[in-house]
């Protein structure tokens, strides 16, 4: 069943008219998918609130800490503070995350690093409600439900929106962005003023995020190409091109809304209009020491992983019943495409998604960048497949509603499907972001496999559990040293967590104790066992007692 095509309908309903006009209890099925909605974030946020402080640092969180107080400063200092503009490698990024969570953290009364997880669960947070309301647009309320649905069941979103400063906020940017875009394909060729503003400031937010925000201007140039197409065969090329023109113009203002908030989020690109260039091209190329990362049971180089990395991990990695979805949402909005009883914008806005969940993965397999640390890399592609996972529960719920017991069967396997990712979810707190489906045997089977704890979160835990140790034995500190303790990790993690009667070091002879993570580049030792930090059967950490031990090294492998 089509829209009528007017501005704002979504393009394919999913409710039917008969349903649409039942009520239950004087709630309409419409109704009854946005509560539902509601009710799915309200419950995210209650998650939130109670577990954000579970989350460890990960390998680049107090140097993105160290970016955002320096981008505060360049700020409150009147722009002399110029600090920030050469920090480690950071000014390449944009800091608008860093930036408001060293803001916040002034006012809050909260360590940094629980401000960041706050903040950082409340940006996810906006994320799962920009899906939803982009899925709802596109398709109607039971798309947007489900496109939430999926998305705030999935591991790989989930846990990294809690302690990932780069990517979850460059998926959310990206999220906001495609919205504003599907509104203005909605008013095409008229965009409103504020819809252009709207453009502009989210096209601003995601370029000065990342770089890679310019995929987003590839996937509008490609849904606009599609129109000027589809427009010139049914209305004549010079009619389709002065429409095109038209659009391209109210959207002109947009620009310079959009170069006032990168520059905001992202000053280094401001101070000279050839810098994001010069981002573009060091990330172009590897920009740090090569090392090795364990990918389908083999020790690979970064630089040298096979074309199937980003493909093979996300089917490893996302819930099946997100995978399935988007799969079918896809050919879905394909099949959706190629009607000519649709209006052109209509499927112009199907393309978008389709190349915003697809565009990036089809580009990495072609051009072989260098791939490392799963797919966080990736995680901003979920939200436009979480939302094409909508469009096909939508159409699916359309397709089997007059079949008895369908709609009910249905509805069970979904709830099924969604709770095996959330049941693991469950098991794994608070290293949901390792999370391995079932098809693959979970982290059990990924253990020897994969990398699974790749950010160290789990030395958060080891810490603690070691200075329980030391407490429920009343060791104290020997003499006028320090403890020594030995990390195959990051170490900011521990030293934050420890505290400052404890010294890290990557050399572990003379160290008191040793943190190992479980990952395949750390020694297991022939030392008392302090602690071990598990989740479904795997152990993600390892607390040794290596006084009076002598140990050349961390590492299983020279080079790493």
């Amino acid at each position: 069943m089509l829209a009528s095509g007017s501005p704002g309908n979504p393009i394919d309903t999913a409710l039917p008219r008969r349903l649409i006009a039942r009520q239950v209890g004087g709630i309409t099925p419409k109704r009854a998918c946005d509560i539902l909605a509601v009710c799915i974030l309200a419950t995210i946020v209650v998650l939130a609130l109670a577990t954000f402080r579970d989350y460890g640092l990960s390998w680049d969180d107090y140097t993105h800490s160290q970016y955002g107080e320096l981008l505060l400063r360049f700020y409150t200092s009147g722009l002399r503070d110029r600090r920030a503009l050469s920090w480690v490698n950071l000014y390449y990024y944009g800091g608008g995350f860093d930036l408001l969570a060293a803001a916040v953290a002034k006012a809050f009364p909260l360590t940094l690093f629980e401000t960041r997880r706050l903040i950082g669960a409340a940006v996810g947070i906006l994320g799962l409600l920009v899906t939803w309301r982009a899925g709802r647009r596109l398709a109607g309320p039971i798309a947007g439900l489900v496109a939430l649905a999926l998305l705030s069941a999935c591991p790989l979103y989930y846990g990294h929106m809690f302690m990932n400063p780069k990517d979850v906020p460059f998926a959310v940017a990206m999220t906001v962005l495609l919205f504003a875009l599907l509104r203005a394909l909605d008013e095409y060729p008229y965009p409103s003023m504020a819809t252009g503003a709207l453009v502009g400031a989210t096209a601003g937010l995601a370029f000065g995020t990342r770089i890679l925000g310019a995929f987003g201007a590839v996937e509008l140039l490609a849904a606009l190409a599609f129109i000027l197409v589809a427009e010139g065969r049914a209305k004549g090329l010079s009619e389709a091109a002065r429409r095109l023109l038209r659009f391209v113009l109210s959207l002109l203002p947009a620009v310079l809304v959009a170069y006032l908030v990168m520059a905001l989020v992202w000053p280094w690109a401001a101070v000279d209009p050839r810098n994001p260039f010069r981002a573009l091209e060091y990330f172009s190329r590897f920009f740090e020491k090569p090392w090795s990362e364990l990918f389908a049971g083999a020790v690979i180089p970064v630089t040298d992983m096979p074309r199937s990395y980003v493909p093979m991990l996300l089917a490893l990695k996302l819930p099946e019943i997100f995978s399935a979805l988007g799969l079918v949402g896809a050919a879905r909005a394909l099949v959706l495409t190629a009607r000519k009883d649709i209006p052109a914008r209509r499927r112009a806005a199907l393309l978008l998604v389709a190349l915003a969940a697809f565009l990036p993965t089809v580009t990495a397999v072609v051009l072989r960048p260098a791939m490392y640390n799963g797919v966080r890399h990736f995680v901003f592609v979920l939200p436009p497949l979480a939302i094409l996972g909508g469009l096909a529960a939508a159409w699916l719920v359309d397709a089997v509603r007059g079949m008895s017991f369908m709609p009910v069967g249905a509805c069970f396997a979904f709830a099924l499907g969604l709770a095996v990712p959330v049941i693991g979810m469950g098991r794994l707190h608070p290293y949901e972001y390792t999370y391995f489906n079932w098809l693959s045997g979970g982290v059990k089977e990924a253990r020897g496999r994969y990398m699974l704890d790749y950010w160290g979160l789990s030395l958060k835990q080891a810490s603690q559990a070691l200075l329980a140790r030391l407490a429920e034995g009343r060791e104290s500190r020997p003499g006028d040293r320090r403890w020594r303790v030995a990390v195959c990790g990051p170490h900011r993690s521990p030293q934050v967590e420890l505290g400052s009667d404890f010294r890290t070091t990557w050399d572990p002879r003379g160290a008191d104790f040793a943190l190992m993570l479980g990952e395949f580049y750390c020694r297991t030792f022939d030392a008392p066992l302090l602690a071990q930090v598990t989740r479904a059967g795997v152990v993600y950490a390892r607390v040794y007692d290596i006084r009076g031990r002598n140990y050349e090294t961390l590492l299983t492998l020279p080079g790493l």
